[in-house]
Parts: structure tokens; sequence; C-alpha cells
């Protein structure tokens, strides 16, 4: 049986417990319900986003902070040097599964994916009509398509 990698984008979600991915479905769909009834706060939502830490940060932070600590206690106690060893191997392991032992305890906590953070984003994005164009500028994108095409042909 060929073991496949998990998408970089998936990896995470594809790891993590159902339940939790669900409650974090529900509570996106929340703010962005949230939101559609206070469109003069959407941009306050945005800057708040623009500053959330998404899981891999969180676990990327948090492993340096262990590595170092363990290098730094290394020079006491040679024995403490297996603790960056450690961090190391799940950190590797997380980047090829998309899971290592915190990744559950971080997900539980709310941490979620950046694919999770900007789909929030670009749903109050487009909740506060940000992507519609009026004619002209529709008009415009016609008229440029169909010169790309003639330049392909």
């Amino acid at each position: 049986m060929k073991t496949r990698v998990p998408p970089t984008e998936e990896r995470v979600e594809m790891q993590t417990n159902e339940e939790i991915n669900s409650q974090i479905r529900r509570q996106i769909e929340a703010n962005i319900l949230y939101y559609s009834e206070k469109l003069d706060q959407i941009e306050q939502r945005l800057e708040h986003l623009d500053q959330e830490w998404d899981v891999e940060r969180t676990l990327e932070a948090n492993a340096s902070v262990l590595a170092f600590i363990g290098a730094a206690l290394g020079l006491v106690n040679r024995k403490f040097l297996l603790l960056p060893l450690v961090v190391g191997g799940f950190l590797f392991q997380h980047a090829l599964q998309g899971w290592c032992p915190p990744v559950p305890i971080f997900r539980r906590l709310g941490f979620r994916t950046s694919r999770e953070i900007h789909q929030e984003r670009y749903a109050l994005k487009a909740l506060r009509g940000d992507f519609q164009q009026d004619e002209a500028q529709r008009s415009d994108l016609r008229a440029r398509a169909m010169k790309a095409i003639e330049a392909a042909a």
C-alpha cells in the first residue's frame, strides 16, 4: 500500500478529530452571521484576523521555545539535549503528516489553520462587497480577456 503525504493546506484538518473541525466551522459560520448584521465592524474584525496566530505559527513558536530551553539546560546537564531532539522529531512528523502531539491540544483550544482564517476573511470581504465590480470594470475585464485569448492563439 502506498502512503500518501497529505496536501499542505489540508494536512492539519485531515489529522484533526472531525468534531473539532465541525466546531471550528460552526464558529466561522457564527462569526460571519454575526458580522452580517454588524457591517460597520467588519474592518475591525479583519484587523483582528490579521493578528490571529494559526496553529502552525503556534506550534512553531512553542517548539522553538522548548528546543531553546532544552539546549540551554543541556549546558548544565546533557540529558536535557534530548528535548530539542524530541521537539525536532515532532516538527518533522508534523511537516509530513500534519500531526504531532501538541496539535490536537491547540486545535481543541481553538487555534485554526491559515486556510480556516482566510475562509472567514474572504467571506467577510465578500459580505462587505469588496469583490463586486461595476459594469465598466466587468466590460474592461472582458476586453482584456479577449485580448489575452487573441494573444494566445
